[in-house]
């Protein structure tokens, strides 16, 4: 893949980099220094992506690997919260709020509601982060219960 098309393909899905940065990162110039950080990861490994999978399903797994791997640099502050009810209208009215309920959650937890919101099969979503399908669909479920508690708090 050349420098052309792989800033279409950026251009193209640069919404998931942006959802990513939003939920694991609290301040503008932290999610700006990440999505620089996401891009350039994603340069760097162009040369893995063999076309098995969509090219948003590699991009997901190097974006959310950068994200967590960040949090465990040091000087990195977390600051997080808690909610969740279903799925991408959630989006659109009270984004603020369901991004600031998706920050109390760990990492992995993270990983695996970004996902759903995104409409990912449980068989895409296990491609993605390395678990099996019926690992996806528990830890799902416990993450959605979490996050209803969260938001009667």
């Amino acid at each position: 893949m050349d420098e052309t098309q792989f800033l279409q393909l950026i251009t193209q899905h640069q919404g998931i980099i942006h959802k990513i940065c939003r939920l694991y990162r609290d301040r503008r110039e932290d999610r700006e220094d990440l999505f620089q950080e996401i891009v350039f990861q994603l340069w760097k490994s162009v040369g893995t992506y063999g076309g098995k999978a969509a090219f948003s399903t590699w991009m997901y797994k190097i974006a959310l690997s950068t994200a967590i791997v960040g949090f465990r640099k040091p000087g990195v502050k977390i600051v997080y919260t808690d909610v969740l009810p279903d799925r991408a209208e959630v989006l659109n009215d009270g984004a603020d709020e369901l991004f600031d309920v998706l920050r109390k959650l760990k990492d992995d937890e993270k990983a695996i509601i970004t996902l759903y919101l995104e409409g990912l099969s449980y068989k895409e979503m296990a491609d993605i982060i390395g678990i099996t399908e019926s690992n996806v669909g528990v830890k799902l479920n416990r993450i959605k219960l979490k996050i209803q508690q969260l938001f009667k708090k």
